[in-house]
């Protein structure tokens, strides 16, 4: 596979991509409804996070350079793990039944594990190119 060109070829922003549009997708969906339908900070909270990881993947690829392509790449993994805890939350105060959470959970750790990996081998590079002779 060559060089990636643009962030929108990353699995992991497409991954990010349908994680955000499955939250928004649920939360909506559930917001109409019970005790969600007034906690608007915990809705926008989860949502806010969710669109997070996408948006640091982008930005930090945009930047050019390894180093701020890994600290966005961290900043996406935290809020990978922000909307877990998010959704934990919603599920714990029956927000979302156990089945949605399930899907969602699985949703988010596959996102965290591949931006983690993404994160290593930028990391990888990193290191790499630190230690090639000019």
């Amino acid at each position: 596979m060559g060089k990636i060109e643009r962030f929108e070829d990353l699995v992991a922003w497409q991954k990010a991509r349908q994680l955000a549009a499955a939250i928004y997708a649920a939360i909506y969906k559930v917001t109409r409804q019970g005790g969600f339908a007034k906690d608007f900070g915990l809705a926008g909270q989860i949502q806010r996070a969710a669109v997070s990881i996408m948006a640091n993947i982008a930005e930090g690829f945009e930047r050019g350079g390894r180093g701020e392509f890994h600290q966005f790449l961290s900043m996406a993994k935290a809020s990978c793990a922000e909307v877990r805890s998010h959704l934990y939350t919603a599920f714990d105060i029956s927000y979302l039944e156990k089945v949605r959470f399930d899907q969602l959970l699985a949703q988010a750790e596959e996102v965290a594990r591949i931006v983690g990996g993404l994160r290593a081998s930028v990391q990888k590079q990193r290191t790499q190119a630190r230690q090639t002779p000019a």
